[in-house]
């Protein structure tokens, strides 16, 4: 039974919020559809009483088929901990602690249980009593650690804090670059957020030299008026390009090397022979990747249906990751901890060794690789109207390259391309424009976003960015990953199993209230998203649609990208609304994620296909995990954002001084952050170095408004700047505006009345 810290009063109840975008809800109660989990959380906030499960179904109309999943979204709003249970199992709203925080120990009690504090918490009473759980028989944090947690109520006075990540504590650690000087040395902090240098002296310094980037623990004592440190680990040297991928890594907590048990499993394993598995050799299955790709754990095939006029049968193989990393062995511990590989310019960190993500579990041509494969019949239109899995033994014919494979169908084949293009090619591209036809049928959301790359040279140094290309070939393989996803989600549906799902929930209604009145504020005909519909993916295409072309289209992607929600992994299906997608799990990359490596376990334990197959208990971790996989996903994208940074402001260093042009990609009261239109870098310029005036923040409409003299910068709008600083150690970019004639920036927004909050470009 939870414990109840004895003499704590009861915190008065919070008056209930409104819906976040102003509505009754009466436009969601006749969609008869599953709400999202903020709508159910806004429908219980709004209630003036308690409501019950039936209060929501009746509300939202859900049809009886979903009933089942709405139990199971409501019992996940219930762990989240943002709502309770009361008399007669009606649910109120408690606002107490976010679903996710961090913790500090701050002891631990007679029974050995480690107690936190939450450092979230802002009340005028006493936190609630918090019990950190260690992870999986992780060890126990020490006091003054501090951990990010997922917040399970036990009763109203506290709560289980499950760990997620420990992020250390006292003494704090650093990363940074090390400059000596006569009495020892100082850091530089890598991480931009940190505004203070520390200072180590000689004895401290460990062997460090000018330039090393090193890893620092701070130390009770300052010097100085600085904080002390002393260094505990040299990562490289920060003049080296390669170094900006490692502290990436290790400013993110990447782990990178293998445990010696994970990779004497991984080095000892053998090719598998044929024995029960489908004898796939015969099919010229191909892998098309990026040229300076790696892995290769997806090969495709397609032939005309000869049973269906117009239809295609697609063969999807995936390399047979699940016969190496068995449930709970030291590879699949290893995985799990990475949740992920992740990719920087110069380096891959693999979620598994080498011998098996280059080489077992790689579908290199011309060589016997076990493979989960699923067949796939369409009609005419790309509708899959029937599937099979097998687990099989495949041999590739080619390892190609989008670049040569949409050269050879644009009409400029190679000595690769050319043998396959009849019997091949053809058909894929045939069976690709089937389903490019399904897609568009079903009105998913494009957001054709520009991508950029960042090539280097032999020293590792940036050569040049480039735009990511975009080509048919991308396409192709896209289509035909997400019919295979879509496959393994109703497969393991209908077998009853437990399944990791990619869930995309609809869009916040508040982000869409937002964005709703900031398209009525432009006034073009037809950019607009009426309040209170049933928004689905083909309204936010068509609102691209008709930007496309205009002044507007830069600006308008980036408002739709930003009302979307996140996409993460979850036992529970909510769809994904980006694809407009019933149902959808990853399947297609066990070599790169972990998700992908449960759907796999997860079909061999539904078909019986022998080893490797999902433990039975294993489900029951399926919530906890997907919150893992999703925080590594999240931790991988971080540290490649900044590493690209770092590479960046590299490549425009001797560049300072120089003019670019730009659009304004973020608008806050710190100043405008700046994309360039040649490189895609990201910078800012201080709101301090806008022309002198007293400048409004108008968050409604995204943008800056001068009082004095009207000077106006809004999201969107074009711009010529200046580069004023790269700073290589942060990966952050200063710039500094040139303005046009007037003083104002180019830009096709009408005037609005500003929402004004005063800042001052004044110090």
């Amino acid at each position: 039974m939870p414990r109840r810290p004895p003499g704590r009063k009861s915190r008065p109840k919070r008056p209930p919020k409104p819906p976040s975008d102003g509505s009754a809800h009466t436009g969601r109660r006749a969609l008869g559809r599953l709400p999202t989990r903020a709508e159910i959380l806004d429908f219980i906030a709004a209630s003036p009483a308690p409501v019950g499960r039936r209060d929501i179904l009746r509300a939202f109309k859900v049809p009886p088929e979903q009933r089942v999943a709405l139990k199971g979204l409501i019992k996940e709003v219930e762990r989240g901990g943002s709502v309770e249970r009361g008399p007669r199992r009606r649910i109120e709203v408690i606002e107490d602690l976010p679903e996710i925080g961090i913790v500090e120990i701050t002891g631990v009690d007679v029974d050995g249980e480690m107690l936190g504090r939450p450092l979230a918490w802002r009340e005028a009473t006493d936190a609630p009593a918090i019990y950190v759980v260690a992870e999986r028989g992780a060890p126990a944090l020490g006091v003054g650690e501090r951990a990010v947690v997922r917040f399970v109520r036990l009763d109203q006075h506290s709560y289980e804090a499950r760990i997620i990540r420990a992020l250390g504590g006292a003494p704090d650690r650093v990363l940074g670059v090390f400059h000596r000087d006569r009495d020892g040395g100082r850091l530089e902090p890598t991480d931009r957020k940190l505004r203070t240098e520390f200072r180590i002296a000689e004895a401290d310094a460990a062997g460090a030299g000018e330039g090393d980037v090193v890893l620092v623990e701070v130390l009770p004592t300052r010097r100085l008026g600085l904080p002390q440190a002393r260094v505990v680990e040299r990562i490289g040297d920060s003049a080296d390009p390669r170094s900006f991928s490692l502290i990436a890594i290790h400013a993110h907590g990447i782990p990178t090397g293998f445990p010696a048990e994970a990779v004497e499993l991984a080095e000892t394993a053998r090719p598998v022979a044929l024995g029960a598995r489908a004898d796939l050799r015969h099919i010229p299955l191909v892998t098309i990747d990026g040229a300076d790709a790696r892995d290769f754990d997806d090969a495709v095939w397609a032939a005309r249906d000869p049973e269906q006029e117009g239809g295609w049968h697609v063969l999807v193989a995936i390399a047979d990751v699940a016969w190496y990393v068995r449930p709970g062995d030291a590879l699949d511990r290893a995985a799990r901890e990475r949740g992920n590989s992740v990719y920087f310019p110069d380096r891959v960190v693999p979620m598994l060794p080498e011998a098996l993500s280059n080489e077992l579990c790689s579908l290199r041509p011309g060589v016997d690789r076990a493979c989960m494969a699923v067949h796939l019949w369409l009609d005419r239109d790309g509708r899959v109207h029937r599937h099979r899995f097998q687990r099989g033994l495949m041999r590739s014919a080619a390892r190609l390259t989008y670049e040569e494979v949409q050269a050879a169908a644009d009409g400029r084949p190679n000595e690769a391309t050319r043998p396959l293009l009849d019997t091949v090619l053809e058909p894929l591209y045939g069976a690709w424009r089937a389903f490019d036809r399904a897609r568009r049928h079903r009105g998913t959301l494009d957001l054709d976003l520009p991508e950029r790359r960042i090539l280097l040279d032999p020293g590792g140094r940036v050569a040049r960015i480039e735009p990511r290309q975009r080509l048919d070939s991308h396409r192709l393989i896209e289509e035909f990953m997400i019919a295979a996803n879509v496959a393994a989600a109703e497969e393991l549906e209908r077998l009853r199993q437990p399944c990791m799902y990619r869930v995309h929930d609809q869009p916040d209604p508040a982000k869409l209230a937002a964005l709703s009145t900031f398209l009525e504020g432009i006034g073009v005909h037809g950019l607009t998203l009426a309040r209170g519909q049933s928004v689905r993916p083909h309204h936010f295409s068509e609102i691209l649609r008709r930007a496309a072309g205009t002044p507007y289209a830069t600006l308008v992607s980036e408002l739709v990208l930003r009302s979307q929600a996140q996409a993460v992994y979850s036992p529970i299906n909510l769809g994904h609304f980006g694809l407009a997608l019933k149902r959808y799990a990853h399947f297609t990359s066990p070599i790169r994620r972990y998700a992908d490596l449960l759907v796999h376990r997860a079909l061999i334990a539904g078909h019986d296909f022998g080893s490797g197959a999902l433990p039975a208990t294993e489900a029951a971790s399926f919530v906890e995990t997907g919150e893992h996989v999703s925080m590594t996903e999240r931790r991988a994208a971080a540290a490649e954002r900044s590493a690209i940074d770092r590479y960046t402001a590299a490549f425009l260093a001797d560049r300072v001084g120089a003019s670019f042009a730009g659009r304004v990609s973020g608008v806050t009261r710190a100043g405008l952050f700046v994309t360039l239109t040649e490189t895609g870098a990201d910078g800012l310029i201080p709101i301090r170095t806008l022309p002198d005036d007293y400048y409004d923040h108008d968050e409604t409409h995204h943008r800056l408004v001068g009082r004095r003299r009207g000077r106006r910068y809004t999201l969107g709008d074009e711009l010529g700047v200046r580069l004023a600083e790269a700073n290589t150690v942060t990966g952050s970019l200063l710039f500094a505006l040139v303005e046009t004639g007037d003083g104002a920036a180019r830009r096709p927004h009408p005037p609005h009345k500003a929402k004004r909050r005063r800042v001052s470009t004044r110090p």
